[in-house]
């Protein structure tokens, strides 16, 4: 596992990581918390006509609650991260995009915008880029460790 890792940021650029992985985690698993109560069919009343496969149900409930969680924490954050982007790209190319959702919905606007999965998956490419930081479980397990010269 420790190949996924390079160095882990340290000082303000680790709170700043840590800061991020809190607020965005939060959100997902708000997002995702729906979801995992139904894993394999929260999907079912927005496509009928072309039923979601609920093992793809089932993933993409896990990378939002899962991967948020996973953020938060700063544990597997590559893995985290990874499925966090695939969900949002997924997200953007069958749900946002298609029914032609705005990047941003002005007031009163019916329906929703593709705004928060696209920052979602901006910030889940940043983490995957950067790693999770110093103030992670990640680095405290996956640090590279220095050679001793005790004897």
């Amino acid at each position: 596992m420790q190949q996924f890792y390079g160095d882990f940021l340290k000082g303000p650029a680790a709170v700043g990581l840590l800061i991020l992985r809190l607020v965005t985690g939060g959100a997902l698993m708000q997002h995702g918390w729906p979801k995992i109560q139904n894993p394999f069919h929260w999907m079912d009343v927005m496509s009928k006509a072309h039923p979601t496969p609920s093992i793809f149900q089932a993933l993409g409930a896990f990378a939002e609650f899962g991967g948020g969680l996973a953020l938060i924490l700063g544990l597997l954050t590559p893995i985290a991260a990874f499925g966090i982007v695939c969900n949002m790209a997924v997200a953007l190319m069958k749900v946002h995009l298609p029914h032609g959702d705005p990047w941003v919905a002005g007031p009163g606007a019916k329906g929703g915008s593709y705004e928060p999965a696209l920052g979602y998956l901006a910030v889940a490419l940043m983490l995957l880029l950067t790693g999770p930081g110093a103030f992670s479980i990640d680095a405290q397990l996956f640090r590279k460790k220095r050679p001793s010269f005790r004897r």
